[in-house]
């Protein structure tokens, strides 16, 4: 799947991801803030995808800016990524794209065609996020077993990525060179990724799914009706501490209690060179109201307080190993994530 995120005309189009899959429309981004929108609102999520959207947010962005007949400077950039950054926080991939993207404007700063320059950089950060899930995921494959049962959390497949997907990529590589596994996907609340894209997408490829809610992952496992879990990512310290979706890390705790191997399947513009560990990783809170409505529902009594986190970490030493496009790395995870800067 690829034709969630493409660009025609000058116009960014999205899938909306908070409609599937009962129904399949697209959002069109011709300005920063429709772009800064769609974030925010979750049209969009998953961390390499919301990098791509970002590196095309910011050739809007300057090409707003030069359609006004103004001149475009550094400090402008910086203002036009900085507003794209203070979007989602944890999602790391998000800034390494914006830190591409000014690379490039300072690279093409004086060229007459700079937003098509731009523009380039954010195709080809787009096709190389494509490619990168594919090879990931060809070694991923390595690791799965005829017969393995596959837990994942939230959504990790094409909808999370510029195509293919980390985590259910490591899954369709498996199917596809005929392995007969089969995956269990939590519901993933409060927004249900689980239920509503990763069901949807393996249902899509024929992959056998089932769909429970995320605190039947230590039943699974202790009866020993899961054989793997493998997640996707937002963010990897060097010691390799994860962020992922709010409650990975319970599931790598039921997963370490009774010695299933657990993998964090991701690109390496995931892993974060500039923090040491998990402490040191942002974790967003969202509002209140995703909690106790869906879909506009109240859930509860109107005046209940409620939190939101949309990310928590799990410590490495409740992971087996990491699943890139560079291969597969295994402990200690420090020194072999190191090699990667």
């Amino acid at each position: 799947m690829t034709d969630h995120i493409y660009w025609k005309n000058g116009i960014l189009y999205l899938l909306d991801q908070r409609t599937l899959p009962f129904k399949k429309t697209y959002v069109k981004c011709s300005a920063l803030a429709d772009v800064i929108t769609a974030i925010n609102n979750m049209t969009v999520r998953g961390a390499p995808l919301l990098g791509i959207v970002a590196a095309y947010g910011m050739v809007l962005g300057v090409k707003e800016r030069k359609k006004a007949n103004k001149s475009i400077a550094a400090v402008d950039v910086e203002r036009i990524a900085k507003k794209l950054g203070d979007t989602r926080p944890t999602a790391v991939n998000l800034f390494w794209a914006l830190g591409k993207m000014k690379d490039a404007f300072h690279r093409y700063a004086g060229d007459t065609d700079l937003v098509e320059d731009l523009l380039g950089e954010a195709l080809a950060i787009h096709v190389e996020d494509i490619e990168n899930n594919r090879m990931l995921s060809l070694y991923g494959a390595e690791l799965i077993q005829n017969g393995d049962t596959i837990l994942t959390h939230c959504n990790a497949g094409a909808l999370a990525t510029g195509g293919y997907g980390t985590a259910l990529g490591v899954i369709r590589a498996a199917h596809e060179t005929g392995k007969k596994i089969k995956v269990i996907a939590t519901e993933t609340r409060p927004y249900m990724q689980g239920s509503r894209l990763t069901v949807w997408e393996l249902m899509q490829d024929d992959i056998p799914v089932e769909l429970v809610p995320e605190n039947h992952a230590g039943l699974l496992c202790s009866n020993k009706v899961v054989t793997k879990v493998i997640t996707g990512a937002d963010r990897i310290a060097l010691n390799g501490d994860t962020a992922n979706k709010i409650g990975t890390f319970m599931i790598s705790l039921a997963a370490k209690a009774f010695k299933i191997p657990f993998y964090i399947a991701a690109p390496v513009s995931t892993f974060d060179a500039s923090i040491h560990s998990g402490k040191e990783i942002p974790i967003e809170e969202r509002s209140a109201h995703e909690v106790k409505y869906l879909d506009d529902k109240l859930l509860t009594v109107k005046d209940a307080r409620a939190r939101y986190f949309a990310f928590d970490v799990t410590p490495s030493r409740n992971i087996t190993g990491f699943i890139t496009e560079k291969g597969i790395i295994q402990k200690p995870f420090k020194k072999y994530i190191g090699m990667l800067f």
